[in-house]
């Protein structure tokens, strides 16, 4: 089957691909940087692995239809994301927007781009990659967390308008990432709250943690696998959440 990522050459976005290639699918690997994204498809091929690469702006409606149209997928992995942290009085209007057209917007219309063709061969799955902000809410992230939430209701409605079909959309959310962007994120804080990084990852990132570990991102890649699985092909509109047992409190 025919795999697209979005993000795909980040840590949580490259380890889903490099999954669904072990898996012996064929992976698209969706992202902004064509260098970037020509090192990593050869990563996969000298592995054996069957793997290409679009350039993709999930803002931009021409790349999104180009994409749709070279690549048609069978299982598409919504995971492109960005994050900008500050007040909402202090939130540039325009970043604030961005992060809404990158992870909610985009997921939107690239999975309407796949649709028509998932439901033509009566199969499709496709799994957003969300969070724990889109069940709960941290402070100074409002349009991180107002995106991340409005995935969750926009994969229920989707779910319910392709049910007459071999179709399934699901969302994964995960707790802390130990990937480079939330090494940056450390660092920021650490900085910002004249903390040292230990202190940040102890006393504010894993504190709502009962398990107090960062989610490993071969984690994600499996929990992904295992929704395109026939097992799961009742498992739709759902919201799976590793979290350590954070909303558990």
């Amino acid at each position: 089957m025919q795999v697209v990522i979005t993000g795909a050459t980040g840590g949580i976005g490259f380890a889903v691909a490099e999954a669904f290639a072990k898996a012996q699918h064929q992976v698209v690997l969706a992202d902004l940087d064509e260098k970037l994204l020509t090192e990593k498809a050869a990563q996969l091929q000298a592995q054996g692995y069957q793997a290409d690469y679009c350039v993709l702006d999930v803002t931009n409606p021409e790349q999104i239809a180009d994409c749709a149209a070279r690549f048609p997928a069978d299982i598409l992995v919504n995971n492109a994301g960005i994050q900008h942290v500050a007040r909402l009085e202090d939130f540039p209007p325009e970043k604030w927007q961005l992060l809404i057209e990158v992870m909610l917007t985009g997921p939107a219309m690239l999975t309407r781009a796949m649709l028509p063709q998932m439901r033509a061969n009566n199969f499709g799955r496709v799994i957003n990659i969300g969070s724990i902000h889109a069940l709960v809410a941290s402070p100074f992230k409002s349009a991180y967390v107002a995106a991340k939430h409005g995935l969750l209701g926009f994969s229920k409605v989707v779910a319910l308008e392709n049910a007459d079909c071999n179709f399934t959309i699901n969302t994964i959310c995960p707790a802390y990432v130990k990937t480079p962007l939330v090494e940056k994120q450390i660092a920021a804080q650490a900085k910002e709250h004249n903390l040292t990084e230990q202190q940040v990852v102890e006393q504010i990132m894993l504190a709502p943690m009962p398990q107090k570990a960062f989610i490993d991102v071969s984690e994600i890649a499996q929990t992904a696998l295992f929704l395109c699985q026939d097992a799961a092909k009742h498992i739709t509109a759902q919201t799976l959440v590793l979290d350590g047992g954070w909303t558990a409190r």
